[in-house]
């Protein structure tokens, strides 16, 4: 038992002893400083980690305040500080993960990381209630700071999450996608530019942080992770053994740390030491073959500044060249042997005459001298971004649009799909959209052929992914003929149709339009034929519908949440998830959705998926079980 002198009082009558509870404090003050270093946070998580970071610095007045009352700290005060310790630790841990973790790990489990930071939140609100900060002599502006924070932390659970609905969509189509259009390279490019995995240097940081998460997690949990990371670096261009092989990588930079090789010297690709370098249009300088096969991929931007060429034109860096020869001779290394090559001419001016020649057959007299232009720049618009942009720059998009309305329905079919492939450019988007092509994309989606309709729900969705364009297809009456594809068209045209359907409910007013052109028939009948394979598209679509009262109203049609059920208890664990997502929303808005899902037995599905589900759908169950239980009026169902 300790002595009397080992124990004091401050004069606000908290009991002092030891040096751990300010040891405690001093701690925590330098995680707030050490997070609030972190810089270049995850795009999927940016906006989340800087609030975070933000909220943690709200902390300091009180900690400090606390360090500089008091000597040491024990009894309730300290039991508080630890637990907001342990709080700070996951936040720490959180935030580092969102600094440097894989990115594409980082998207595809983003509801999981968004539970994470909930979980974070409710550690941190549980440690400071209750703090006794009368006891501690805590000022009240300090004091209502932290009551600042505890609001915001709870708006913050809040928030919807519309744009990863949206990423997460085109990750489902990059994996789940049957047919092998080019708007697949399409999905593929805009997810390399969201995530910002799009340069050689880039792609060189995921990989090593794959190769970590495989290591953690084990091949077979992270195996959809690499599949992604190998088609970007197809679209890409990068070296493989550059970008993917890490142990490559790592013995390179071994090596260059063994031999104390000057920074300069070594290529930004390829991460080796340069025999031919090379000066591009932004002043930077690379291995003459490594950028050269990246230029050729049909890259017009710099792999390391992300900055756009002017030209694609390079220039031998003689200075540098010989100051690397130099280098090596001084510490006996030999430069790898390649074939210097002094054609500074990359780009393909014939490709550029061409098509040039070809539009202006497109402005001829003859209907054949005008179809076979058209065939052959829907070819070339399928093969590179390169002639994607040399089309558009040429002055190739408005006689296409104006040609949109000929009589004859097979070159419609040729022109739309030149119009999908020049669409999977950004800047094209707008320029497609600002001829007038969506009126008249709508109508051949109305009255072409069965692919022409195809292709024409597919460039809607590639025009789409702008907002301006979402609201002018809605105005448009583009929904309702998509309605029909989603309703009659073949298995390929049903999936385009979901696709562009999803894309643009994404606006708000497109979801009562979508509800008035007769939308969930279609998408029930989705629900009930497992042949189509497009049981998440529906639920996804689904989930959006059911946002707004009048598409609720449509869903919580009995027939619908006895369905709904059915897929929470038989589905595979991403149909589970949606549908339970889809539940809740009804049930959050209309009791009696609650209670026909119970009479259809959901309570026992919800509970096993508690357990097995996967992150997402666990939270969600648990969300639906709590408002099962707040909901009074509605009986218990007791377990069978």
């Amino acid at each position: 038992m300790e002595g009397e002198g080992s124990k004091n009082e401050n004069k606000n009558g908290v009991i002092l002893e030891g040096g751990n509870g300010v040891e405690l404090v001093r701690e925590m003050v330098e995680m707030i400083q050490k997070v609030g270093t972190y810089t270049d946070f995850r795009k999927t998580q940016g906006k989340e980690c800087v609030n975070l970071v933000r909220r943690l610095k709200l902390l300091t007045p009180l900690l400090e305040e606390i360090r500089e009352l008091h000597t040491s700290i024990s009894g309730e005060a300290f039991d508080h500080l630890l637990d907001l310790n342990k709080a700070l630790l996951a936040s720490k841990k959180l935030l580092k993960t969102c600094n440097s973790g894989s990115k594409i790990f980082l998207a595809l489990e983003s509801e999981a990381v968004m539970s994470r930071f909930h979980q974070v939140y409710d550690k941190i609100n549980q440690a400071l209630n209750g703090v006794p900060y009368e006891k501690l002599g805590i000022s009240q502006e300090v004091k209502e700071q932290v009551e600042l924070m505890h609001m915001q932390l709870k708006r913050a659970k809040r928030r919807t999450e519309t744009q990863d609905m949206e990423l997460a969509m085109d990750m489902m189509v990059v994996f789940t996608r049957s047919d092998e259009r080019n708007a697949d390279d399409a999905i593929i490019e805009r997810l390399a530019k969201k995530l910002e995995l799009h340069t050689a240097a880039e792609l060189a940081a995921e990989s090593v942080a794959v190769k970590k998460l495989v290591k953690a997690k084990g091949k077979n949990a992270t195996h959809q992770v690499v599949e992604l990371l190998e088609k970007f670096k197809q679209i890409s261009g990068v070296d493989e053994n550059s970008v993917l092989d890490e142990p490559a990588l790592v013995r390179c930079l071994e090596k260059s740390k063994s031999l104390l090789i000057p920074h300069e010297f070594l290529c930004p690709i390829s991460l080796e030491i340069m025999a031919d370098p090379v000066i591009i249009a932004t002043g930077q300088t690379y291995e003459r073959e490594s950028i050269q096969k990246w230029l050729n991929s049909g890259h017009r931007t710099c792999p390391k500044t992300g900055q756009k060429l002017n030209h694609s034109t390079v220039a031998p860096n003689f200075a540098l060249r010989n100051l690397i020869l130099q280098w090596c001779e001084k510490n006996n290394y030999d430069l790898p042997k390649k074939e210097v090559c002094d054609d500074p001419d990359i780009a393909s001016s014939p490709l550029a005459e061409e098509i040039s020649s070809l539009i202006q057959n497109l402005y001829s007299s003859y209907v054949d001298v005008q179809r076979d232009a058209i065939i052959r720049i829907r070819m070339l618009s399928k093969e590179s971004p390169d002639s994607r942009i040399l089309i558009a720059n040429s002055g190739g998009i408005p006689p296409l649009v104006c040609l949109l309305s000929c009589a004859d329905s097979e070159t419609q079919q040729h022109i739309v799909t030149a119009l999908l492939n020049l669409s999977l450019d950004e800047a094209n988007k707008r320029l497609i959209a600002r001829e007038g092509a969506i009126p008249a994309i709508i109508k051949i989606l109305r009255n072409g052929t069965e692919e022409a309709k195809e292709n024409s729900a597919a460039a809607l969705f590639s025009l789409s992914i702008l907002e301006e364009n979402k609201v002018l297809v809605g105005c448009s009456n583009g929904i309702l003929p998509l309605v029909d594809l989603l309703r009659t068209g073949t298995n390929r045209g049903k999936k385009d149709a979901a696709t562009a359907l999803f894309s643009l409910v994404l606006n708000q007013g497109n979801r009562s339009r979508a509800v008035k052109a007769g939308i969930i028939p279609p998408l029930l009948h989705l629900l009930e034929d497992k042949t189509l394979d497009m049981i998440d598209e529906a639920l996804s679509i689904l989930l959006l519908i059911a946002s707004q009262a009048e598409g609720r109203n449509e869903i919580g049609r009995l027939s619908f949440v006895r369905k709904l059920v059915e897929i929470v208890r038989d589905g595979t664990p991403k149909n589970k998830e949606c549908a339970t997502a889809v539940i809740l929303e009804l049930g959050s808005h209309n009791s009696s959705c609650l209670l026909a899902a119970l009479q259809y037995g959901v309570y026992d599905h919800l509970i096993e998926i508690t357990r097995s589900g996967t992150t997402r759908a666990q939270r969600k169950a648990n969300s639906l079980l709590h408002l099962m239980k707040k909901n009074e009026h509605i009986p218990h169902i007791p377990r069978k």
